[in-house]
């Protein structure tokens, strides 16, 4: 499942194979990028802001007559982000030119981009859009603080998750405006390890700003790899506590781990390490 660490993964898989390259030829397969063309385009970076992902471009103007000066033409580029978000079921996948592309079924490619060295195809993408760099925040500025990002601030996530009082706390961690990269998988086992079930109230939470500490330190310790662990096990199915162990004894107590709705997502939870509603 894309949360944060995955999506910040696949941003520098992107970056490794595609930044300073140039785009020889590009296929969107959604309608609103039916006609968009980014041949020639340089490829500046990649970057994930919680669970989207910006590849920033830099894309040639055609070159316009100067006035006052017949014969001559003025060239000039402009900046333009490529935005997409995973989801539940996206994927960027890259391949080497004239590599098969076996990762998913062909049916549901959205975006292919080529360059001399790499070919990156994106499987399953979410609100794919085309947009001049600047305007960013028109799609990712309601956002809270980005766990993996450079301007991590956890100050302002437990502010803004302290602003809700009567919310659940398992619903509020997952509101991306209130801090953004952390998922049904993060929630569970942060709540988990603070002894906190997922239906305490905000208000209720002894210790917002510790909650927040370890949200962001699980996080950074799963950065850079693909499998993902809050036990500090990377075997088949020790891995986390209780994020998808429905029926299965707690590691820690021994009693039968739950899985229920909770708002729009599901939460994991051990009714004996986290007492309380639910």
């Amino acid at each position: 499942m894309p949360e944060g660490d995955t999506v910040w993964n696949t941003a520098r898989v992107l970056h490794r194979a595609l930044a300073g390259g140039r785009l020889t030829a590009t296929d969107f397969r959604v309608p609103q990028l039916a006609t968009a063309d980014l041949t020639g385009a340089t490829v500046l970076e990649s970057r994930s802001r919680g669970k989207h992902l910006l590849l920033r471009l830099r894309v040639p103007v055609p070159a316009q007559p100067q006035p006052g000066a017949e014969g001559t033409a003025r060239h000039g580029s402009r900046r333009l982000t490529l935005h997409s978000h995973l989801r539940m079921d996206g994927a960027w996948r890259v391949y080497a030119p004239g590599e098969r592309w076996a990762a998913r079924p062909a049916h549901t490619i959205r975006a292919v981009l080529r360059t001399a060295d790499a070919v990156a195809v994106g499987y399953h993408l979410h609100e794919l859009a085309l947009l001049p760099t600047a305007e960013e925040e028109r799609l990712v500025g309601h956002l809270g603080p980005d766990l993996l990002g450079p301007d991590w601030d956890p100050a302002e996530a437990v502010r803004r998750l302290a602003a809700q009082p009567t919310r659940s706390i398992g619903e509020a961690l997952l509101d991306q405006r209130n801090l953004a990269g952390i998922g049904t998988l993060y929630a569970s086992e942060v709540l988990f390890l603070r002894g906190v079930s997922p239906w305490t109230p905000v208000r209720d939470v002894p210790d917002l700003a510790g909650l927040v500490a370890l949200a962001h330190r699980l996080l950074m310790a799963n950065r850079g790899r693909w499998t993902q662990s809050t036990t500090g096990s990377l075997h088949r199915g020790r891995t986390t506590y209780v994020y998808g162990r429905r029926a299965e004894p707690c590691h820690r107590c021994g009693a039968t781990i739950r899985r229920r709705e909770q708002g729009e997502r599901i939460t994991y939870w051990c009714p004996v390490c986290q007492p309380g509603p639910g």
